[in-house]
């Protein structure tokens, strides 16, 4: 059984801008960095979205269902522009 939690596009980019910016690798204080990442994802609402149940299937059935979903995928152009 997989849970997916889907994130709001606006709240995710704005966390990854502020880790490229205040990052200690790339000069960032550490404490600061710190507390901003976690004022940051104390304001996010984790779970206001619906979550989904996936059931997969177990055994022979399950394993050959997902080596033809590999398949498929490998058969996709990249997502990626």
């Amino acid at each position: 059984m997989m849970v997916a939690v889907h994130q709001d596009p606006d709240t995710r980019r704005a966390i990854r801008a502020f880790v490229r910016e205040n990052h200690p690798d790339v000069g960032g204080d550490p404490e600061a960095f710190a507390a901003g990442l976690a004022e940051l994802r104390a304001g996010r609402d984790r779970y206001d979205a619906p979550i989904e149940v996936v059931h997969r299937q177990r055994g022979i059935r399950g394993l050959l269902r997902r080596i033809r979903d590999r398949r498929a995928r490998r058969k996709q152009p990249p997502r990626v522009r």
